[in-house]
């Protein structure tokens, strides 16, 4: 089996490692010339994983050509918000039979699409050779060896196995899954969770606090899960409640970066330049998560807020107010 992960961020370049600490053979397609420069011969990519070093097997390139020809896997590791237009552009060259991975989590804004969504009707690949990984996987501690276990989730159940084998190493341990719906709707919520955990740090809440903001934010992710059709079963698992403590508690965490910085006052472009200009998919898929629970009639409190101090002014102080100021109710109801 030989993969291509598309995309050199901290995750991609991570994964890439697993890849190759695996024994698959594995390419990574850097979009600057320089960085797949760096990343083949000097085994670094100082850009988003400083200290790091990759593997001598794995190797870089810039040209989408070169990177996907002959490749029976094509791993999709940028940004949720710009996978449709890289896709479009790879298309052309991806052979007909490639399997997918997706990497990216969350909802596409203009269309509401989960990321399998956005891949089968880009590539028109059937929904067995569309698979995502997800789970608590912090890029740094992987890249760094750090025991971690995942999820790869594809309908087809022999897919997922040949996948698991793929990434399987000593330290990074993948599960499968049938449920692609619940996979990618945990993964694209619990961004929107760890903003708001963020944020609750940057005020100066304590673990009461963000251990609540977890459990409800929980509860958001299982009802809009189930009403989009996912097995509850999943948002238990490693892609839901442990992507989402993972991501939520972590400094490590982009998007539990950005809203810490929110918390402490800054602006969303202050938050920016403090996180290094690194993508926090949760600021965007706040926006696209709100409006697939509206259109299937779910309430989500925490999102909403977060989307109204990320997109509307709303101050963190604000959101907090509105959120306890919220009428009582049962913790469980239909």
């Amino acid at each position: 089996m030989r993969a291509v992960v598309m995309g050199a961020g901290s995750w991609g370049t991570a994964i890439a490692k697993v890849l190759v600490d695996a024994g698959t053979d594995t390419t990574m397609w850097a979009r600057r010339p320089e960085l797949a420069e760096r990343i083949t011969h000097d085994h670094t990519n100082t850009d988003y994983l400083p200290g790091i070093t990759l593997p001598d097997g794995l190797r870089a390139t810039s040209s989408v050509v070169d990177a996907v020809t002959g490749a029976d896997v094509v791993v999709c590791a940028v940004p949720s918000q710009s996978l449709r237009a890289n896709l479009t552009d790879w298309m052309p060259h991806v052979a007909a039979e490639s399997t997918f991975v997706s990497l990216a989590k969350g909802v596409e804004t203009s269309t509401l699409m989960r990321m399998s969504e956005v891949i089968s009707e880009v590539s028109g690949a059937p929904d067995d050779r569309i698979a995502v990984l997800s789970g608590p996987n912090l890029a740094r501690e992987i890249a760094e060896g750090q025991p971690a276990a995942t999820v790869i989730a594809c309908s087809d159940e022999h897919r997922a196995e040949e996948l698991q084998q793929a990434f399987n190493t000593g330290y990074f341990r993948p599960y499968t899954n049938t449920d692609v719906v619940g996979c990618e709707i945990g993964g694209a919520v619990k961004n929107v969770i760890a903003l708001a955990c963020g944020m609750a740090s940057g005020v100066g809440f304590g673990q009461n606090t963000l251990a609540t903001i977890i459990t409800r934010g929980l509860a958001e992710t299982i009802r809009l899960a189930v009403a989009v059709g996912a097995q509850i079963e999943t948002l238990a698992g490693l892609a839901g409640v442990g992507d989402l403590v993972a991501t939520c508690s972590s400094p490590l965490s982009r998007n539990r970066t950005f809203g810490a910085h929110l918390g402490q006052g800054a602006t969303m472009q202050e938050a920016q330049e403090a996180t290094h200009g690194q993508v926090a998919e949760g600021v965007k898929s706040c926006s696209s998560v709100r409006a697939l629970a509206d259109k299937f009639d779910v309430e989500m409190p925490l999102t909403d807020a977060v989307h109204q101090v990320c997109h509307s002014g709303l101050s963190v102080a604000d959101a907090v107010s509105s959120l306890l100021g919220r009428r009582t109710k049962p913790e469980i109801y239909d």
